[in-house]
């Protein structure tokens, strides 16, 4: 059953902000209600079509320490039982996570506060855009305990970072800081520990400001773009943008833009 205070979700305007919730866990995501939160976050942003944008954050001094250590040891939720009961967790647990994040429509903005760690790290790369503080670490850490990333990070981290770079994380299990994650491309900007939900926030606006249809399928043909090859991509584009063409809100992006006033969207 999810605690009713897992995972808090706030709203504004067109913004869901989630924020994990267990601090004194560090945000671990291996209790099972934990997870349940996040996925039931996932698919309110789906379901509610006033939604444009999702933020994701952590309370307290990390963003998220991925499983629980203390429960690993312990042999308890997700780790219990025998290796085909801990398969079966897996799957029917955490990897719950990568297909819900893969599949939110709109665009999803992590706002890392603190150190974001194994599952913890890997939730941040299924994001599509990554804002972090100065306080921010990241480490792809399954290697130090004796186990691989089972919730899909070296499927997410390499689309990220590239081989290289993820092959030294993953088979290294160092932590690396916010500004060699800034160089490395795993996030897009570093902002003071009191700035970065600000910002993230700023840049939810500036995506939910746009037209709520294109910014969708937008992100769509992004995710798209790493399995089609060129001649099916284009003309997956020629599909969307003659439906987009006879949208109201294609309408009103070009009548705004010779106005020169913003644009008023109503998804339609």
């Amino acid at each position: 059953m999810t605690r009713a205070d897992d995972v808090l979700i706030e709203r504004e305007d067109h913004i869901l902000i989630a924020t994990l919730n267990r601090p004194e866990t560090h945000n671990a995501m291996s209790h099972s209600s934990m997870i349940d939160a996040l996925v039931a976050v996932c698919e309110e942003a789906n379901s509610d079509a006033s939604v444009r944008a999702l933020v994701l954050t952590g309370a307290g001094k990390s963003f998220c320490a991925g499983g629980n250590i203390k429960d690993m040891l312990e042999k308890n939720d997700m780790f219990a039982g025998s290796p085909s009961d801990i398969e079966a967790a897996y799957k029917e647990g955490i990897q719950r996570i990568p297909l819900a994040l893969w599949n939110v429509q709109v665009p999803v903005i992590a706002a890392v506060n603190g150190a974001a760690v194994g599952a913890g790290c890997d939730i941040a790369m299924m994001c599509d855009i990554r804002i972090a503080s100065e306080k921010a670490r990241f480490a792809e850490s399954f290697v130090k305990l004796g186990i691989i990333p089972g919730d899909g990070g070296a499927w997410f981290l390499p689309r990220v970072i590239g081989p290289a770079r993820a092959a030294q994380m993953s088979l290294t299990g160092a932590m690396i800081d916010a500004r060699t994650a800034l160089e490395w491309g795993m996030v897009s900007e570093v902002t003071t520990p009191e700035g970065m939900l600000t910002r993230a926030l700023e840049m939810a606006r500036d995506i939910a400001a746009n037209p709520p249809l294109a910014v969708r399928k937008t992100k769509l043909l992004l995710r798209q773009s790493s399995a089609l090859e060129l001649p099916e991509m284009l003309s997956t584009c020629a599909r969307i943008q003659a439906d987009l063409h006879g949208t109201e809100d294609h309408k009103e992006a070009l009548t705004a833009f010779m106005e020169k006033r913003p644009g008023h969207y109503l998804g339609r």
